[in-house]
């Protein structure tokens, strides 16, 4: 909504605080505050949510990407070696667990709409860890079939889940960096997988006569076990019922986001009206395309200690190798999204580590330079990352309301980009290093598609909002599908007034 018409809504009703309906309305102590009261609350709640909500799925998501990606770190400690894994079976071990992620991303975000966040994440939290440390006593590929398979399909409720969860309390010009923020966990979790790989496989291989990368495993997913019953006390579930929120922040987290939508964020229909809103709209398919392809760049990193390795260093130093670009990737993905938000320009936002990566690309394919191939690896990852998060949240900034669609679109966008792991997955057999021309070559085309398509979703919006500037078209239209609900204490003359001030994000 652009703020001449909030700040003129705004002010009407703060001018006529005498409405119907005031001792029966939630949002009323939100409508009823002066605008220095409003902020002054605004200020305490997002204070709030960023130490409690942010904070909390941060750290979660460090443990789901060290869950996750930990089998690379053990491949470098042993693990193909031990399990008499091929170079085949391997890729399929890592594929497994994405062909599970892709199934539950969906039904589980359907489930989380309807469900309490602080109770449904920590729980399914503390079982993908239990999964996670039962990879330690597996003793064949099957075995390692199986807990990878379901490692994915349980891990799959977390990360859309987390995105569904930050878009129903943040506005749409904070969702970028915070989704950044969020999307930095991966690279940190990451990053300490080679750290923590490393100081296992230096110092307890052999322990209680398990192999180093047996302890990997059976740590880290002790670890998140444990971390989850924390989480269970932290998390919020909505701006409705939270309990540790006043009733005066309730309303305020309400309000804001009616402010900024124009609608509210739930619906008197039942899950299969969002959820058949999300995928009549075609837009929804050109943004899973888009994070399909930056998936494709980003698979590197299922892969990535392996890479580094043909630098020709030992294990541990091949290990600590991996963290520096990751830790560059997370300041450039939080600065990316800071900026994308600052300017509200999502498509050159995710345009430009695109551009880093396929540099990367090629230069790791075209040279053996040691310092080039570093070089390379680090802006393979740093540009692969770069643009993830901000797509995700362009999705959302998009495929707004209500709030089932937002859910059903920020699953399917991200499952449908995670096929893309299960394929990428054979991009990198021992037989193809050092350079991995195949691999190189795929990441590189599919980033040019990136970029074609976030240059295609920019022109698609831009048309959309002039269409509404010149008034040939409504919101209702363009958004496919809307919230039905009537706003307490607002006549439906000033919910269509915010309703149609609404602009699209491109």
């Amino acid at each position: 909504m652009s703020d001449t018409v909030k700040a003129e809504v705004d002010q009407t009703y703060l001018e006529n605080p005498g409405k119907e309906g005031v001792e029966n309305n939630r949002l009323a102590p939100a409508q009823l505050m002066s605008p220095d009261e409003f902020a002054a609350v605004e200020k305490r709640l997002k204070r709030k949510l960023d130490i409690r909500l942010m904070l909390s799925i941060w750290v979660i998501f460090v443990m789901n990407y060290l869950d996750r990606n930990n089998i690379s770190a053990a491949k470098v400690a042993g693990i193909q070696d031990s399990l008499n894994l091929s170079s085949t079976q391997y890729a399929t071990a890592v594929a497994l667990l994405f062909a599970g992620y892709v199934l539950m991303q969906i039904p589980s975000n359907v489930f989380l709409a309807h469900l309490r966040p602080s109770i449904y994440i920590p729980t399914v939290m503390a079982v993908w860890g239990i999964l996670s440390a039962l990879v330690g006593a597996a003793h064949n590929a099957g075995g390692l079939y199986a807990l990878r398979f379901l490692l994915g399909f349980v891990e799959a409720a977390f990360y859309p889940g987390a995105l569904f969860l930050i878009s129903s309390w943040y506005k749409r010009s904070e969702m970028g960096v915070r989704s950044a923020f969020l999307f930095s966990g991966s690279q940190l979790g990451s990053a300490f997988s080679g750290l923590i790989g490393a100081g296992i496989t230096g110092g307890l291989d052999g322990a209680r006569g398990l192999e180093s990368w047996r302890w990997i495993f059976i740590i880290e997913g002790s670890a998140t076990v444990l971390i989850a019953i924390f989480a269970l006390f932290i998390l919020p579930n909505y701006p409705s019922n939270t309990s540790w929120l006043s009733p005066e922040e309730r309303a305020v987290a309400e309000w804001r986001l009616i402010s900024d939508a124009g609608q509210v964020d739930e619906d008197n229909e039942d899950w299969s009206y969002g959820f058949k809103m999300a995928f009549k709209d075609w837009r929804l398919y050109v943004f899973a395309l888009t994070f399909l392809c930056i998936q494709v760049a980003s698979a590197t990193s299922n892969f990535f200690p392996t890479v580094v390795k043909t630098l020709g260093f030992n294990t541990v130093n091949t290990l600590l190798l991996t963290v520096p670009p990751y830790m560059l990737g997370l300041v450039v993905s939080i600065a990316n999204n800071w900026s994308a938000d600052r300017f509200q320009n999502s498509s050159f936002h995710a345009i430009g580590p695109m551009v880093a990566a396929i540099i990367g690309f090629v230069v790791a394919a075209a040279t053996l330079n040691t310092g080039a191939r570093y070089f390379a690896m680090v802006l393979m990852v740093a540009g692969g990352h770069g643009s993830n998060a901000v797509v995700l949240a362009w999705t959302q900034k998009t495929m707004l309301r209500p709030r089932i669609k937002r859910a059903s679109a920020v699953a399917f966008v991200n499952a449908f980009g995670n096929l893309a792991q299960i394929f990428s997955s054979y991009f990198y057999p021992d037989s193809s290093a050092p350079r991995y021309v195949i691999a190189m070559a795929a990441n590189s085309a599919f980033s040019l598609a990136v970029i074609v398509l976030a240059l295609c979703m920019r022109f698609i919006l831009l048309r959309a909002n002039k269409r509404l500037e010149r008034g040939e078209t409504t919101v209702s239209e363009e958004m496919r599908g809307q919230s039905q609900m009537e706003i307490a204490g607002l006549s439906e003359e000033e919910r269509v007034a915010r309703r149609e001030g609404f602009r699209y994000i491109a």
